[in-house]
């Protein structure tokens, strides 16, 4: 990992599953009476999101505070961006109050990347979502939960997905989850397949390291999970289907499209879901689907992410005690280890 967390193509195999192994050290703290550790205490995490957001933002904000970092949540709802205040202004607020973290949602992309480049913050950027570009710890926590549900016997730490199909379907032109998922899982060694109608496949689509399928039938007997993303209705600008009925006969996945399925294979959905038009409530509540397990898993895997980026050198100390210095990993020679269980004292698209 660099300084700043911006696309999921800023990560290497072992930088993600180094991320993926401090993950799953660090979920063992949600058994815990006391789900804290002082690791980042001092620090000021700041979650800046100029879009709206359930999950990605209390995902961060518990994250945070479970590594004993001060919070300040800051919507563009009531502040002064809400009087014209432009994003450097407001960047340079930041900077003043010795943010050593900034947690960006935005609705343009490349907004983070502007902010992590500018000079304006000196801390770390991590990108909760720009635009339709992309969303990289929805791709971590998705990955996180995929090695879990696959690993077979142990919990996967030090392992990939090698080997693995994973089949992503529904509006791939819209979505940021879907275009940081291709690229992680396919680093993390993963065969990736996204289905939709022609009309929601973005152009230049044919250059990503996956393979594009209009047919989710043909799919999902050879798939080891598929990802259902949600119609984004509020990005669409035009008639992308005929209707929402027939968009559900040939894309939603329903209780007789999942038997079709491996017995082992599993039903990913970032959130919020559209009962009914991408997934059937029957999916939704099988035990195969893993959307709760995913929220609970993102905040383990964002407790990883601001760790590894504020925590200390990767080598370093297990996080029973807080760091004496702040030195961001290495893109190239990532030698982390996921800290101790002896040092060990929580929108997508």
């Amino acid at each position: 990992m660099k300084h700043h967390l911006i696309s999921a193509a800023d990560l290497t195999r072992d930088d993600a599953v180094m991320v993926l192994d401090t993950a799953q050290e660090l979920a063992r703290l949600a058994d815990r009476p006391i789900k804290k550790l002082p690791t980042l205490r001092g620090r000021t995490v700041v979650n800046l999101f100029f879009e709206d957001s359930t999950r990605t933002r209390i995902s961060f904000e518990a994250a945070a505070k479970r590594l004993s970092a001060d919070v300040i949540n800051f919507s563009a709802k009531g502040s002064s961006v809400s009087k014209g205040e432009s994003l450097k202004d407001t960047a340079l607020t930041l900077e003043a109050m010795g943010a050593d973290a900034v947690v960006i949602r935005h609705h343009d992309s490349g907004a983070p990347h502007r902010l992590a480049t500018s000079g304006w913050i000196g801390g770390s950027v991590v990108n909760a979502g720009d635009g339709t570009h992309e969303h990289p710890t929805q791709a971590l926590l998705d990955a996180f939960t995929l090695r879990h549900r696959l690993a077979g016997s142990g919990d996967g730490v030090g392992r990939d997905l090698t080997g693995r199909h994973i089949t992503i379907v529904g509006d791939i032109l819209h979505s940021r989850v879907a275009r940081s998922n291709v690229l992680l899982l396919t680093t993390l060694g993963a065969e990736v397949t996204v289905v939709a109608p022609p009309t929601l496949i973005p152009i230049g689509s044919e250059g990503w390291p996956c393979s594009v399928s209009y047919d989710l039938d043909a799919v999902l007997p050879k798939t080891d999970a598929v990802m259902m993303l949600r119609v984004q209705r509020e990005r669409m600008t035009a008639a992308y289907f005929p209707t929402e009925r027939e968009y559900a006969r040939r894309y939603g996945l329903n209780g007789e499209r999942m038997a079709t399925m491996p017995e082992h294979a599993v039903v990913l959905h970032p959130g919020p879901m559209n009962r009914g038009m991408e997934i059937t409530a029957e999916v939704a509540d099988s035990p195969r689907c893993t959307a709760v397990e995913q929220v609970t898993n993102g905040v383990s895997v964002r407790m990883a992410v601001l760790y590894l980026l504020l925590g200390g050198a990767p080598a370093g100390p297990a996080p029973s005690a807080a760091p004496a210095t702040a030195t961001a990993p290495t893109a190239t020679a990532p030698t982390a280890t996921a800290p101790g269980a002896a040092g060990e004292a929580e929108e997508n698209q």
